[in-house]
């Protein structure tokens, strides 16, 4: 079911999805190292700032659960488009939010439309990309994520320092647009689904694909992946400043330093996934990204050097297992239920992100001196959440082609 492209075309729709995937995981990241201004502005605890974070992961998993039911029966191009321009105006929307009660709306709101993008973004690659060449195509488009670390938060936070808070929303609104006209040249028609899925009940593709077990282990393992990491990355910041490991002008260097080294390996990353294998690279990097999610959450004062180091391993390991696992992932998809697989799928790892946010508000304590406290707790939870998601990507089975499924690499 792929729409053949040229690869000067197929490229272009690349970069439009990373530029769609760079917006949406900018307005998520964002809120993580604002997270002491904000705390301090409304005067909230740190479960109450999770809460904040959470609350556009649940809108997410919320909105792909709905949206599970009727993705596969709209043309890709005109329904991308659509809940772009949606995305566009509630994130203008948490710029202009007054109070952290409007805030939290518009948190909400935006995630409501994010999570569905970022499904969208990888049911695309699915019916655009061959298999062979679906890992190269997965690692480009994740250089997003890096972009949105190396350009995105810094730039977010240069904003916020200097003209409020407000700006990081208004300056992502206006990249939002470029993005937006991009995407209205680049995207391809792609409605070869829809005949499908014509006639069909509205609940049948969520039940053609909760009814297969490897479907279900697919998403287990999705949740699993996504709880791992979201237990301690969203606390960073706040570690980081309450322990005085650094100092509030040196935190954007953790997320320039980590961006930077996701940025230059996320290519190799994806080469070496469809070389490797995409369950045997994902399982290695599993095992490694335990290391640096250990070391972060027990880090004291020490030299900035050794600091970035910690933390730009941590995000080199996050990404060089999202990488391989989202390609697992897509690949597991039966074609004719790979939108509403992405979309459940989409829903899994945002609700996944916002349960271990919350969790991670939980385990975290403040002592007298107001120093972050058993964070460490948060790196076991994780761990074991990485040992489950090891076990289970061992028994998910691959589509390598449109035929029956296989345990292939």
């Amino acid at each position: 079911m792929h729409t053949e492209l040229t690869p000067r075309r197929e490229l272009a729709l690349l970069l439009t999805l990373a530029g769609i995937q760079f917006t949406h995981v900018v307005d998520f990241m964002i809120m993580m190292p604002l997270g002491p201004q904000l705390t301090a502005l409304y005067h909230i605890s740190d479960a109450q700032f999770g809460l904040l974070v959470s609350a556009y992961t649940f809108a997410a998993g919320i909105s792909g659960l709905l949206a599970a039911s009727f993705v596969d029966r709209f043309e890709r191009k005109r329904l991308l488009l659509v809940l772009y321009v949606l995305f566009t105006l509630t994130t203008l929307g948490c710029a202009m939010a007054p109070t952290y009660g409007m805030l939290m709306l518009a948190r909400v709101a935006a995630g409501m439309f994010g999570g569905i993008l970022s499904a969208m973004s990888q049911t695309v690659i699915g019916d655009v990309i061959p298999f062979a060449r679906r890992g190269r195509a997965t690692g480009l488009v994740m250089t997003s994520f890096s972009l949105a670390t190396v350009l995105g938060v810094p730039g977010g936070l240069f904003l916020a320092n200097h003209a409020g808070w407000h700006s990081s929303f208004l300056g992502l609104s206006l990249v939002c647009v470029l993005v937006g006209a991009m995407a209205m040249v680049t995207l391809p028609k792609l409605d070869k689904h829809v005949a499908q899925a014509r006639g069909q009940n509205v609940l049948f593709a969520i039940r053609g694909v909760w009814h297969d077990p490897n479907h279900r282990r697919a998403l287990a393992l999705s949740s699993a992946m996504m709880f791992a990491a979201f237990t301690v990355i969203p606390y960073i910041t706040l570690y980081m400043q309450a322990n005085k490991v650094l100092l509030p002008s040196e935190i954007p260097f953790i997320y320039l330093s980590g961006g930077l080294v996701t940025l230059l390996t996320a290519r190799w990353i994806g080469v070496l996934t469809d070389r490797v294998g995409k369950r045997k690279m994902f399982q290695r990097m599993l095992l490694l990204s335990m290391l640096p999610l250990t070391v972060t959450t027990l880090m004291q004062t020490a030299p900035l050097a050794l600091v970035l180091l910690v933390s730009s391993s941590l995000f080199f390991c996050m990404n060089a297992r999202m990488i391989p696992g989202m390609a697992l992932l897509t690949s597991a998809a039966q074609a004719q239920f790979r939108g509403t697989f992405m979309s459940l799928n989409g829903a899994v790892q945002s609700v996944s992100m916002g349960l271990a946010t919350w969790l991670g508000g939980m385990l975290i304590q403040r002592n007298a001196q107001g120093q972050v406290t058993h964070y460490w707790l948060c790196a076991l939870v994780g761990i074991i959440a990485s040992l489950v998601a090891y076990a289970l990507a061992q028994h998910v089975k691959l589509h390598t082609a449109e035929g029956p499924p296989g345990l292939q690499p």
